[in-house]
C-alpha cells in the first residue's frame, strides 16, 4: 500500500477493483487482521486493526476463494463448529444452522461431509460460515472464482439479502460484472494506489466501467 486513504460507510456495498497484484488481497488480509500495516491507521468499526483485533475480528466476516471448510465435516458440523468459536450458545447454533443452510438452499446435505461438495455448494457454505456471528461487514476476497452461473446467481442473492439487511459489504475483485451487480460504490486500485474512487454511476460518467479500469490500470 503506498498512501492509502479509503473511508467505507457503514451499510455501503463497496467494492476493491484491480487487476492482480493491484494489492487487493493485501488490504483484505489487514482489515482481516492477518496481516498487520507497517504504517499508517486502520480502523474497522472504530476499531485499530493493530491495537484490538479481537474486537475486529467479532465485526466481520470474510469469504474468499479459500473457504475455511473442514473437509472432513459435515456442513452442519462446520457451522457448529464456527458458531462455537464465535461464543454462541448451543441455542443459537441451532436455530441460525438450519435457518443459514436452508437460505444456502443446503438443508438436505446438512450431514453431508464437505469434502463431497461441489465448488459451488462449498462457496455458499462458506457465506454462511462468515454470517453465522451476525457481523456488521462482510469481506469478500475474489468469492466467485471457479463457480458456474447458477452457484454464482445464488451466491449474489445471499450478498445482496446481507447488504439490503444493512450490513456493510466490501468487495475485491476485478471482475467487474460482478461489481455493477452488488456494489454501488468503487475503488480503482493500481500498484497499491487508489487511482479513482466513488459511485460506481459517477465513475462511469467517463465511459464504460471497463473502459475507465482499463485506462487507469494501464
Amino acid at each position: 500500500m503506498d498512501g492509502l486513504n479509503l473511508e467505507i460507510l457503514a451499510g455501503d456495498s463497496f467494492a476493491l477493483i484491480g487487476p492482480n497484484g493491484a494489492g487487493k488481497t493485501t488490504l483484505v488480509k489487514i482489515l482481516s487482521t492477518l496481516l498487520k500495516p507497517t504504517l499508517g491507521t486502520v480502523c474497522v468499526s472504530g476499531y485499530d486493526v493493530t491495537l484490538e483485533p479481537e474486537e475486529v475480528r467479532k465485526r466481520i466476516g470474510v469469504t474468499s476463494h479459500n473457504t475455511f471448510l473442514y473437509d472432513d465435516l459435515t456442513a452442519k458440523e462446520n457451522l457448529e463448529f464456527y458458531g462455537e468459536l464465535y461464543g454462541l450458545n448451543k441455542d443459537e447454533i441451532e436455530k441460525k444452522v438450519d435457518l443459514l443452510l436452508k437460505k444456502a438452499n443446503l438443508r438436505l446435505r446438512a450431514h453431508d461431509q464437505v469434502s463431497n461438495f461441489s465448488r459451488g455448494m462449498k462457496q455458499r457454505l462458506s457465506i454462511v460460515r462468515a454470517i453465522i456471528c451476525d457481523p456488521d461487514i462482510l469481506i469478500l476476497d475474489e468469492p466467485s472464482t471457479g463457480l458456474d452461473v447458477a452457484s454464482k446467481k445464488k451466491f449474489y442473492e445471499m450478498v445482496r439479502e446481507q447488504n439490503t439487511a444493512g450490513k456493510t459489504i466490501l468487495l475485491a475483485t476485478h471482475d467487474l460484472r460482478e461489481v455493477e451487480m452488488l456494489c454501488t460504490k468503487a475503488a480503482i486500485l493500481d500498484k497499491g494506489k487508489i487511482q479513482k474512487s466513488g459511485k460506481i454511476k459517477d465513475l462511469k460518467s467517463d465511459g464504460l466501467l471497463e473502459d475507465v479500469f482499463t485506462e487507469l490500470t494501464n
